[in-house]
């Protein structure tokens, strides 16, 4: 601890400590009687939430670094200046200090590298965004010494005395915490509440034990942690990924001080802000809204949606810390309000298929007080709209869509809003115009009605000017095009068990040709798309570019880059067979080719690096290739195992699509090329995967198909092949003929393998979702759907449903500003 430095007006609130040396005695000393008052855990139940993003994924084990960090900083800066968004809390995860089985020093060289200026120019940048940081540790650390343990006190009081630091997270990773160094840690904890009395602890899977446990503020709910598809992954057929984050109930009596692990912004993205919406305003735990890893992969259009929600939990923190249980039977499962006699926020979920329509009771059922005054009910999410006002005592009917979620606020006090049409809001910070973009579908008409206008007097739709007597009476809006006759999400029909068809085998290829293997923030990137903003693209950069990442060889766009040093390898061979982690390869997995488009070429040219990256084949061996132009016919193509391989075609200008090693293909290759008359070929649409099993060894003996013809496809509608109960892991695959076309499904729930950045895929033995996306030309076509399956899978009945992911196709913005 230092006299003077950053914080020095701190040490005003210990003038009875004259030195500095006195405050270190007094929280050091070993043999001191123990304390008898119990400690504030940093936090009550009454607590208002604070809202926190933590680095996990991000970054893993090997840490932060300043650099990076403040990349991401920038990040929530920008959410602040342009959508209003404000976190209380950075933590850094894993790696910083401590990490797996190891505890850390900020003396150390590893901590130097990582910050080359301490956490110093990161404080600052932090406090000038008026957020606090945290960190992940391990309970111990405390050494076998006297002078170990004084050490570790120091290094963790400095964090709260010149930083400020608002959140330590231990974590039995780094190790448990040592019976005979309960005193110690109690005795640190104490010490750095004195220079942070609100000090969170979360306490993940830690045994305190008896002296140290009342420090902890909270314990990690179901031992849990949210990862999407690796930690947390539906349990049953839904038409996106989170259903089995919908599905987490409530603590026991809505305990506040408890830890869900937050929302993970890094894999299977979509419906997130339906997670979010239930963690920061169901179960409002004091680290609410929380989210981790990589937010920076969401698209565009939804870093509003995302401040919204921290906007609106920032506004009404002071309601949300009471709620009650809501009657299951009346209100769907784990429905909760909260607020106070006037103000209700009321959260409903749905897990079915069908939508559902819920009957709201405007009484002391949801925690009413008795009023003669209007109440108004509004919706905040899945989009937002004003009801209108009511009655005490009256009942709402508000429908919920399928595995969604849904909040409402039901008060007696007015805001700004909008009826007669759904809408979002963009913007709401002080200064400008609250910008609004009502959503519809084509062919609707709606009359807008603006309520809680808080003498706001202009207004434009469009860009276009509506006077305030105009408004008054309700402003028609007509939404363009032609209207849909039948509805965007409805079941297609139970599949009837068929032979295994002749074409299987391509069937399945068409599948995971159409699939990949990339890290799973890969999809996440592809699957958002390029970012205009230069915040949003610089975190991305500082992610992706950071050098475990590209060493760990988990994207196909490594094999294309003219770069050697790069490569796309299998990840359980070089990260987890010491572990004895289930083999991430299907059935011994295969590497695969689609060139975008066939091409006449007369040889492929394949860069590995050595004999191990080239196992299970070895160097001079013979190795077995296929080529192929449709995935049902097949040519062979042979060629020997090396660092550089040399696959010559059956002729030159052999046309070509699709390329495979079925058997024996190498763990690693650092780059792929084609030639066509010496000339290497562009290699813009080429992707690659190396962990589907060959057909033959994925022996399917069942079949199930259905036909389809939709008259309508809406943008953004897909096929949810269902498959419920268990069918073995790997069991079914989904794929789709139209017109003689083979379709495959590019997307699952539970997700395709994957070499993934941290830890694997979360295996399961059942109750997949195959996601195939429509075309707007397969409209009055026949859709034959096929699911095959093998002998483990035989007594599911599998059943398809078409889903879209965006309700709205239009849109229109809406601005009220001031005169």
């Amino acid at each position: 601890m230092k006299c003077i430095g950053a914080n020095t007006s701190r040490y005003l609130k210990f003038v009875s400590l004259i030195i500095c040396g006195a405050v270190i005695s007094a929280f050091q000393s070993t043999d001191s009687a123990p304390e008898t008052k119990k400690p504030f855990p940093g936090a009550d139940e009454t607590s208002p939430s604070r809202a926190q993003y933590f680095s996990w994924i991000n970054n893993t084990n090997e840490g932060a670094t300043e650099a990076q960090t403040l990349t991401n900083l920038e990040f929530f800066d920008w959410l602040h200046r342009e959508y209003g968004m404000q976190l209380d809390i950075y933590a850094f995860d894993a790696g910083a200090i401590d990490s797996k089985r190891w505890y850390g020093s900020t003396e150390s060289e590893k901590f130097k590298q990582q910050f080359p200026n301490g956490f110093d120019t990161i404080y600052e940048k932090a406090s000038s965004m008026g957020l606090r940081l945290g960190i992940w540790g391990g309970p111990d650390g405390f050494g076998d010494t006297p002078e170990e343990e004084a050490g570790r006190t120091n290094m963790m009081v400095n964090l709260c005395d010149r930083y400020d630091f608002a959140l330590f997270k231990f974590d039995t990773v780094a190790g448990n915490l040592r019976d005979d160094k309960q005193a110690a840690f109690s005795k640190m904890m104490t010490a750095c509440r004195k220079f942070s009395p609100d000090l969170i602890l979360l306490n993940h899977r830690i045994n305190l034990g008896e002296t140290a446990k009342d420090h902890a503020t909270t314990f990690l709910w179901e031992g849990q942690e949210t990862y999407i598809d690796v930690h947390l992954a539906n349990t049953v057929p839904a038409p996106h990924h989170r259903a089995g984050a919908l599905a987490r109930g409530l603590p026991p009596k809505l305990q506040r001080l408890t830890e869900d692990h937050g929302v993970c912004l890094s894999s299977a993205l979509d419906y997130w802000d339906d997670e979010l919406i239930l963690q920061a305003f169901n179960r409002s735990l004091i680290l609410s809204p929380q989210i981790y890893c990589n937010p920076w992969l969401l698209s565009d259009s939804e870093f509003p949606k995302l401040a919204r929600i921290f906007n609106l939990a920032r506004d009404h923190r002071h309601l949300l810390t009471k709620g009650i249980v809501l009657p299951e039977k009346t209100y769907g499962p784990s429905a909760v309000s909260r607020g106070d006699g006037g103000t209700r926020l009321v959260t409903l979920r749905n897990l079915s298929w069908q939508s559902k329509t819920y009957e709201i009771v405007l009484s002391d059922e949801i925690g009413l007080e008795a009023t003669p005054e209007r109440i108004e009910v509004r919706k905040y999410h899945p989009n937002e709209r004003v009801f209108g006002t009511f009655q005490y005592g009256e009942r709402v009917k508000v429908t919920v869509p399928p595995f969604r979620s849904t909040l409402l606020k039901i008060s007696t006090d007015a805001e700004l809003g909008l009826t007669g049409v759904d809408y979002n809001v963009i913007r709401d910070v002080p200064g400008r115009p609250v910008e609004i973009e009502l959503v519809s579908v084509p062919g609707q008409s709606a009359t807008l009605g603006l309520v809680g206008n808080d003498n706001r007097s202009t207004l434009s739709i469009d860009g276009n000017s509506i006077d305030s007597a105009t408004l008054a009476g309700g402003v028609p809006v007509e939404f363009e095009g032609d209207g849909y006759r039948q509805a965007f999400n409805r079941k297609l029909g139970d599949m009837v068990r068929t032979e295994v068809p002749d074409d299987a085998e391509a069937l399945y290829e068409a599948s995971v040709y159409s699939a990949d293997n990339n890290a799973l923030e890969v999809r996440s990137l592809e699957r958002s798309g390029h970012t205009k903003y230069a915040a949003v693209k610089a975190a991305r950069d500082a992610f992706f570019d950071q050098k475990l990442f590209t060493e760990r060889a988990i994207w196909d766009r490594n094999l294309f880059d003219d770069d050697p040093t790069t490569a796309f390898a299998v990840m359980d061979r070089w990260r987890y067979w010491w572990n004895n982690d289930p083999d991430t390869r299907v059935n011994d997995g295969g590497f695969r080719l689609d060139f975008g488009a066939i091409e006449n070429i007369d040889k492929i040219v394949l860069l590995s690096r050595d004999e191990l990256s080239l196992s299970p084949a070895k160097v001079g061996e013979g190795v077995i290739a296929e080529v192929s132009t449709d995935l049902e016919s097949w040519t062979e193509v042979r060629f020997v195992a090396g660092k550089k391989m040399t696959v010559k075609m059956p002729h030159d200008n052999f046309p070509v699509r699709y390329f495979r090693i079925k058997v024996d293909a190498p763990s690693l290759l650092s780059e792929v090329n084609a030639y066509k008359d010496n000339n290497a070929l562009g290699r813009s649409k080429w992707r690659a995967s190396n962990l589907f099993g060959a057909f033959e060894r994925m022996e399917f003996v069942n079949a199930w198909t259905l036909e389809a013809e939709l008259s309508e496809i809406a943008p953004n509608s897909y096929l949810s092949v269902a498959i419920p109960g268990y069918t073995g892991n790997e069991g079914v695959y989904a794929a789709l003929r139209v017109d003689g076309e083979l379709i495959g499904a590019p997307d699952r729930a539970p997700s395709y393998p994957a070499n993934t950045w941290e830890l694997q895929v979360k295996p399961v033995n059942g109750n997949y979702t195959y996601y195939i996306p429509l075309r707007r030309e397969w409209v009055n076509k026949t859709l034959e759907i096929v699911v095959l399956g093998t002998e483990e899978a035989r007594a599911t009945e599998p059943f398809v449903w078409l889903n879209r992911r965006v309700l709205s196709a239009l849109s229109k913005e809406l601005a009220v500003g001031q005169d």
